[in-house]
């Protein structure tokens, strides 16, 4: 259906009206990071500052720097170990189907549907025993286990889309499942590897509750621990929290800027 001229029109304003408003949060983050103290507070949060600085900015990394770092190790961590567990289960769980597979496959799946609360007396136990509670190595752990479910059912769905043809001329050749693995599903397996990684990602450097109950001491925690600390005691320092808040968002927006048309392709199963 063809749209009128004036149709289009009302359209584009809407679509900027609502443009505006989706980024005037994140407006209101920039402008309030390069504001002074003072200014903050003689100033709207979407005042533009008349006198920018880059203090806040600077202050709110040096405070963040060892956070950040422990954050990135969790997230390299938790990444390669999930996906790479996700995917040699969702490989046989797509086509070397055993006896009990599926009820196998069924159980794996509903450990994300356990909620974080649930698990959390259990996991500060397990960590007390194994003498990682308060250290950076709970998180690690953590990570690497808690990531394997969700990988490998990304991974199985689109295994699943794999011809089977493609495993059973690789037997016919001598193939035997690693191999089969190495040469045919390994190199189909660049979208959900980007996938997975992504979901992953936005999961561990977005988490809170974990890093606030497994770790102890600036040195083992990860960033958004960290950037709750800088609210402050008495006074709320706006424009520090701000700056922390942008250091913190920055990470994940450039890989999604660059890596983001991946999660709709992997949707698609293209």
């Amino acid at each position: 259906m063809k749209i009128s001229k004036p149709s289009r029109i009302i359209l584009y304003i809407l679509l900027m009206f609502f443009a505006i408003l989706a980024l005037l949060p994140l407006w209101s983050c920039v402008v309030t990071a390069l504001k002074t103290s003072k200014e903050v507070i003689l100033s709207t949060p979407i005042t533009p500052p008349l006198h920018p600085t880059l203090v806040p900015l600077m202050k709110s990394l040096d405070y963040l720097k060892k956070p950040l770092i422990n954050s990135l190790v969790l997230v390299g961590s938790g990444v390669m170990v999930s996906s790479f567990f996700g995917s040699l289960l969702g490989y046989f769980f797509s086509k070397r189907k055993f006896r009990r597979s599926i009820v196998l496959f069924i159980l794996i799946i509903l450990c994300l549907y356990i909620p974080a609360q649930v698990q959390l007396i259990p996991m500060v136990r397990v960590a007390s025993i194994l003498g990682l509670h308060g250290n950076l190595g709970s998180l690690v752990l953590l990570y690497m286990l808690f990531g394997i479910p969700m990988c490998t059912f990304i991974f199985k769905t689109i295994y699943d889309e794999i011809p089977d043809s493609f495993i059973n001329a690789a037997k016919i050749d001598g193939a035997g499942t690693w191999l089969i693995y190495q040469r045919i599903i390994l190199p189909l397996s660049v979208i959900p590897f980007i996938v997975a990684s992504l979901l992953q990602i936005t999961i561990i450097w977005n988490d809170f509750i974990w890093g606030l109950v497994l770790t102890a001491g600036k040195a083992n925690l990860p960033v958004t621990v960290a950037m709750a600390n800088l609210k402050g005691s008495f006074v709320a320092e706006w424009n520090l929290q701000m700056a922390g808040a942008l250091w913190v968002a920055l990470p994940p927006l450039i890989i999604f800027v660059f890596l983001g048309k991946y999660i709709v392709r992997g949707y698609s199963g293209t």
